[in-house]
């Protein structure tokens, strides 16, 4: 049994729980999440839990289901070893894409984080476009981002690609470590502290679930050596939240071939602060910063001050989230349409049945 304390529980949680409380509910958190079953954790044990068909029903999506991380309200049945979750408290912060299985539809990769390691390894791995992606992402969460750059051992140019990662990632800091040699463990041992939950995110192979257990001093997480062409062979199948024995919590995602942008206009402007300053800069307000005379975007490519990928990585994000951001108001109108023909449908009916009578 551990005490909510240890798995971050804090006053406001315990606020926002009083009308669950009051209904005898008892607050968990959620750490597993595999194929709409989920285990939580809380001051009765671990138990195995599904959702309640009522917040399956009114979710508007899948966003608002039970995700990694969440505190929830659950009705034990604890001769079974089972509950039932029937209430979602309030995210302080998460980090969502946009699901692969739908064209408008949110999936929760972690919630309620207070620190995301972006991890990428220092092998054929190493990309700084999709290190931007990530960094979009992390910022539109409300998490604090933290880079990681993993397997030092394996790389002779650690340096280099630190100060690659800095001129992308403004104020945000970077770590070089090996989790085989020890080397900068001692640095990442330093964000944890009892309570606060650390969620590691990254492709596969790059070393997340080896960190996990380094840093749990056990083998909690299955590891798997990578491919000979340093593609890594996915470890970790489902998001999984672990205790440390010395406090903290960290939070193991499967490697993530894609991931594709979900309402991040906020992160994008943070990760791509240098772009956005320059067009507050450029002659006019209205500036394409294609061939406009005294735009400061041409400028700053044309003197090599802003990098032509860096640009080039900066609209298509901007473009993909134009692309959803279209999406959503699509399904938006639609739903609000079926909403009123519902509405009418209902209204029809009671005039029906008010003229029987």
């Amino acid at each position: 049994m551990t005490a909510l304390e240890e798995l971050g529980w804090t006053d406001s949680h315990t606020i926002d729980f009083e009308r669950h409380a009051a209904e005898g509910l008892v607050p968990a958190r959620v750490a597993v999440q595999h194929r709409g079953v989920f285990i939580v954790l809380s001051e009765l044990g671990e138990l195995k839990a599904t959702a309640a068909g009522r917040l399956s029903h009114e979710a508007a999506g899948a966003g608002d289901l039970p995700a990694v991380g969440d505190w929830v309200a659950i009705a034990p049945r604890l001769e079974e070893g089972s509950a039932t979750i029937q209430a979602v408290l309030p995210r302080r912060t998460k980090f969502s894409r946009k699901a692969a299985w739908a064209a408008a539809e949110e999936q929760v990769v972690a919630a309620n984080v207070d620190i995301v390691f972006l991890l990428t390894s220092l092998n054929e791995d190493f990309n700084l476009r999709r290190m931007e992606r990530y960094l979009t992402l992390a910022w539109e969460s409300g998490a604090q981002p933290v880079i990681v750059l993993t397997k030092t051992d394996l790389s002779e140019t650690v340096d280099v690609r630190v100060l690659e990662v800095e001129a992308i990632a403004f104020g945000v800091p970077v770590h070089a470590i090996s989790s085989i040699t020890g080397d900068g463990l001692d640095v990442i041992r330093s964000y944890l502290a009892p309570g606060r939950t650390i969620a590691l995110l990254g492709s596969s192979g790059v070393g997340k679930s080896t960190l996990v257990n380094t840093l749990a001093g056990e083998e909690v997480l299955a590891v798997k050596e990578i491919r000979e062409d340093g593609e890594g062979r996915h470890t970790t199948t489902h998001r999984q939240l672990v205790l440390l024995p010395e406090g903290g919590l960290v939070l193991d995602t499967p490697g993530m071939r894609e991931l594709q942008l979900w309402e991040s206009a906020d992160g994008l402007g943070e990760t791509f602060s240098d772009i956005e300053e320059l067009f507050a800069r450029c002659r006019f307000n209205d500036c394409a910063h294609t061939s406009e005379p005294g735009c400061a975007v041409r400028e700053a490519l044309e003197h090599g001050t802003l990098e032509l990928e860096r640009w080039a990585s900066y609209q298509k994000l901007q473009r993909e989230l134009a692309h959803l951001e279209r999406r959503l108001d699509k399904r938006a109108q639609s739903e609000e349409r079926k909403r009123w023909a519902k509405v009418g449908a209902e209204a029809r009916m009671n005039m029906r049945l008010k003229g029987h009578r």
